[in-house]
């Protein structure tokens, strides 16, 4: 089974990464591809360059066994759509389980995705929900999908709707641009070697935090 994990990823911190890797282990993954968004559909596109965002990524990553870093999306350009990337990813891992793992908030807006029905076409949908998550109110649609433990992601390629409880790390990316436009430390919210390439590169200098 195969994890997929996209996001602008502006900047990659350590949120990110323990939930990634405890969704791994728990659900026994082969790998998982972290997927640098090249242009947000839902949101405002980032300051940051792709190609920077994604070497952050890699540097991330670079010592995780079974974490990669798939440019699928830097490479085809324009507006991003997961639904694209899926069906991208599916043509290279036909007999493969694919799982996109989502955050809660991502799930909540799900339905204004492009195609976002599809997206079981080709996928399983992981939900990375905190404990202290409210439970959420599912259409039909979801629950004919939602599966009670995992043995069906194995079973099956696509279709399965689950739900995954990870520990809570209140790390935000926003925050962490904060800090670097007040020339304060994010040392322990992030990988060291990429703090050490925004600092080279400044990379969060004189920019709208929010972005």
């Amino acid at each position: 089974m195969i994890g997929i994990y996209g996001g602008t990823f502006n900047p990659i911190h350590y949120g990110h990464l323990r939930t990634a890797l405890e969704i791994k282990e728990i659900l026994n993954l082969s790998e998982i591809r972290f997927i640098p968004c090249y242009q947000p559909v839902l949101k405002d596109q980032p300051f940051v360059s792709a190609t920077a965002r994604f070497n952050m990524v890699e540097l991330a990553i670079e010592t995780q066994a079974g974490f990669i870093c798939d440019r699928r999306e830097l490479v085809r350009q324009g507006a991003s759509y997961m639904v694209d990337t899926l069906a991208s990813l599916r043509m290279s891992f036909q007999q493969q389980p694919l799982l996109l793992l989502l955050g809660m908030d991502a799930f909540g807006s799900l339905t204004q995705w492009s195609r976002w029905q599809t997206l079981f076409d080709y996928a399983h949908i992981v939900v990375m929900s905190r404990p202290e998550n409210p439970q959420i109110a599912l259409t039909d649609f979801f629950k004919q999908r939602l599966i009670k433990d995992i043995a069906p992601l194995k079973q099956h390629t696509c279709g399965k709707l689950y739900f995954q409880k990870v520990t809570p790390l209140a790390i935000s990316s926003t925050e962490i641009r904060k800090l670097f436009l007040q020339e304060n430390s994010p040392r322990f919210l992030m990988p060291d070697n990429v703090i050490n390439y925004i600092e080279q590169y400044k990379i969060y200098r004189n920019f709208n935090a929010d972005q």
